[in-house]
């Protein structure tokens, strides 16, 4: 204890695969890191949702890689049904969400399960505490000040942003202006672009026409990116269910206008795409990623760090702190940070 506030030796912000993975590191070093995250589950976009009792996967469609690291975790988790090379019939010649998951070298696979399964394995043994928002960082006599909603505060000796930078800029403000190293790391992070995703997932009875690919890129669409078929991926689904994610820039324009509004100009177009019966499904659920993806050539090729004047140092990671994006950047800049603090590298 330090004045009354609670002294830990790291605090990780965010469970995301950069933050699980960075916590996970950090543990097994012999730390003892506590991860703060706003929302009611771990794993980011790597995220399934059970509607009317079966899983869809509504943010990542599977999980894709080269590094043989992190590709011995994704294919070595227990008790999971891995599908591997999914997707394996691909339609289309649009621009995909993750243009690397098709290179030779990369590997690519899901789970039957839902690909929530991995963060969920990650997080096991972990300090986690959901729905913890952490609404400020302050200077703290020997560390930084973390004050969650609500008012609760904890001084950490290190701090782990693993947040999309538009957040991590934000928590960072009230550090910008006391020196230039801070400063410098705030005006950086303002440079670094993230695109937003609008998605619908769309039930239909199970007498619908089944597509013959498990994932289509649109080539003539200017609302939808990409069509997953999210039902392939499951041993007995009760619905034939799409998973349909828009366009960078149409999800911008549309990104504060009402549920219905948005999910059903999706909807349309899939009608368009596929045929009639794609604009009647039995259920619809929405869902607003407004930090989807990093822009491509916009991130960084490692995690960035600075001491904070009174003590305590911050570390800024995720998805736009590696090469190249998606999951497996996010777990590399996650566990590269850890490294970081280990004096690793």
């Amino acid at each position: 204890m330090t004045g009354g506030v609670r002294m830990i030796d790291t605090a990780v912000i965010g469970a995301g695969l950069s933050g699980l993975a960075c916590a996970r590191a950090l543990t097994a070093a012999g730390r003892s890191p506590i991860v703060y995250e706003r929302s009611r589950g771990v794993g980011g976009r790597c995220a399934t949702r059970r509607v009317q009792g079966q899983p869809v996967d509504h943010g990542a469609a599977f999980l894709h890689g080269s590094d043989e690291g992190f590709l011995a975790e994704i294919r070595g988790l227990p008790g999971v049904t891995v599908l591997d090379g999914w997707p394996r019939a691909i339609e289309g010649e649009g621009p995909p969400c993750s243009p690397k998951a098709f290179l030779p070298r990369e590997r690519r696979l899901a789970y039957a399960e839902g690909l929530t399964a991995f963060p969920k394995y990650v997080a096991r043994g972990l300090g986690v505490r959901l729905e913890s928002r952490v609404e400020a960082l302050a200077q703290g006599r020997g560390g930084v000040v973390v004050r969650t909603e609500g008012g609760a505060t904890t001084l950490a000796a290190s701090v782990v942003l693993a947040v999309p930078p538009p957040a991590a800029l934000q928590l960072l403000a009230p550090l910008a202006g006391a020196g230039r190293e801070e400063a410098a790391i705030a005006a950086l992070l303002g440079m670094i672009g993230s695109q937003a995703c609008l998605t619908v997932l769309a039930g239909y009875d199970p007498g619908a026409p089944r597509p013959s690919w498990d994932v289509r890129y649109p080539e003539d669409s200017t609302i939808v990116q990409m069509i997953s078929h999210d039902s392939s991926k499951r041993a007995a689904p009760r619905f034939l269910v799409l998973v349909i994610q828009a366009r960078p820039c149409w999800s911008r324009v549309h990104i504060e206008a009402a549920d219905a509004s948005w999910s059903a100009g999706i909807i349309d177009e899939a009608a368009r795409l596929l045929g009639a019966w794609a604009g009647r499904p039995a259920w619809v659920e929405a869902h607003r990623w407004r930090f989807a993806r990093t822009d491509r050539g916009s991130e960084l090729s490692r995690p960035v760090a600075f001491s904070v004047r009174g003590g305590g140092q911050v570390i800024v990671t995720g998805e736009s702190f590696a090469p190249g994006g998606g999951i497996e950047a996010s777990w590399l800049a996650g566990s590269a940070a850890a490294a970081r603090l280990l004096g690793e590298e």
